[in-house]
């Protein structure tokens, strides 16, 4: 799944890392190391060129698939690999903790999903290092706290499934529950989906960056609409369920459902079924796009969901810094954007017209493990 990159001039200072001499700019032939468990070192040593991937955390698919291109495209490219994680989604200190290992290391680069505000420090004093710094998936606040992001669109892909939602609904009144990531952070992941999907449905947002100050009431593209609620459902099944089922008890009513990401989704379709609520009487929409996401379509378990490229994003990661080790150039975002977009697709099989949309079969030929 790669993509080709647009080069540029790095500053050499940048590329003079103690991960790889003036000798050594020709990359070495390396595997991938072992796993850092929520940041501990694993030992790369020597002059090869190292890279740390850290992610937000293991249990989601959708990071695992990221680790598995990245150490595919590691060992096309003859980078050292360090993989770490937090222990949640949300868990900075293990991710502050793995990036000074990376420096410690000194590795050649990071590419990081960042779990919150608190790792842009740490960042920055890795860029200070040397180290190239990549954003996979979520940007960090500021953008700039890294050299280039790789992701998906996420404000587009919210307001295609909201899009889809205000088609689908057909002048129905929306009773809304908006299942998010986090309720005591902002992460630009989190906003811009919430955000996206009220703006595809034509709802006015107060503040454009920010989660749960639009009016409860109001009109949407197709008719009236009623927000029921924002909870934090931790980006898990179970944070979904839990979310899902005070939604409910705040309003029975509710016939739309957005989910910051498929485990969310499933987690509140089990708070639905049990309360006698899945099926054609609830629309769930997400993002993510990944496999077992992709069967949860095929199944009516979520009606429509935005599909993004996390095995592209760390693969294109791995190889831009690469290519910066061995030509001195490096990436640069996609125009109109202040990152390098990695693509997204809508996925139902319910099409809507007027909004571009692939099925769950053309999906799964392209979703990720």
């Amino acid at each position: 799944m790669n993509a080709t990159l647009t080069p540029r001039k790095f500053p050499k200072k940048t590329l003079l890392t103690c991960a790889f001499a003036a000798t050594a700019l020709a990359l070495s032939a390396c595997g991938s190391g072992a796993d850092e468990e929520a940041g501990a070192d694993n030992g790369v040593e020597g002059d090869d060129v190292g890279v740390s991937l850290i992610v937000k955390t293991t249990t989601n698919p959708f990071f695992v698939a990221m680790q598995d291109g990245a150490e595919a495209a590691a060992e096309e490219h003859g980078v050292a690999l360090t993989l770490a994680a937090g222990r949640e989604d949300g868990d900075e200190d293990a991710q502050i903790q793995a990036i000074e290992n990376s420096v410690a290391r000194g590795d050649a680069g990071i590419l990081i999903t960042p779990n919150g505000p608190s790792v842009v420090d740490a960042l920055d004093r890795a860029r200070e290092a040397g180290l190239y710094v990549i954003a996979l998936d979520t940007p960090p606040d500021p953008a700039d706290a890294v050299d280039i992001t790789f992701a998906t669109d996420n404000r587009l892909a919210g307001q295609k499934i909201g899009e889809w939602t205000a088609g689908a609904l057909e002048g129905e009144k929306a009773t809304i529950a908006l299942l998010d990531l986090f309720d005591d952070k902002v992460v630009s992941v989190d906003v811009d989906r919430d955000q996206g999907f009220l703006e595809g449905m034509g709802i006015d947002v107060a503040d454009p960056q920010a989660n749960g100050d639009e009016a409860a009431t109001g009109t949407y593209s197709g008719g009236d609409y009623e927000i029921v609620g924002n909870e934090a459902s931790q980006g898990a099944e179970d944070g979904g369920r839990t979310a899902m089922e005070n939604l409910l008890a705040k309003n029975p009513d509710v016939n739309v459902v957005y989910t910051i990401n498929e485990p969310a989704a499933y987690g509140a379709y089990q708070a639905l079924e049990a309360a006698g609520k899945a099926g054609d009487d609830v629309l769930v929409v997400s993002v993510d796009g990944g496999c077992a996401g992709v069967d949860n379509v095929e199944q009516g378990i979520i009606d429509a969901t935005s599909q993004q490229y996390p095995v592209k994003m760390a693969e294109l990661g791995v190889e831009a810094i690469a290519q910066l080790a061995t030509t001195g150039t490096a990436p640069e975002t996609t125009e109109g954007l202040d990152f390098f977009n990695t693509g997204v697709e809508l996925v139902t099989n319910e099409p809507v017209d007027g909004v571009d949309s692939i099925d769950a079969a053309a999906a799964t030929d392209i979703c990720w493990g």
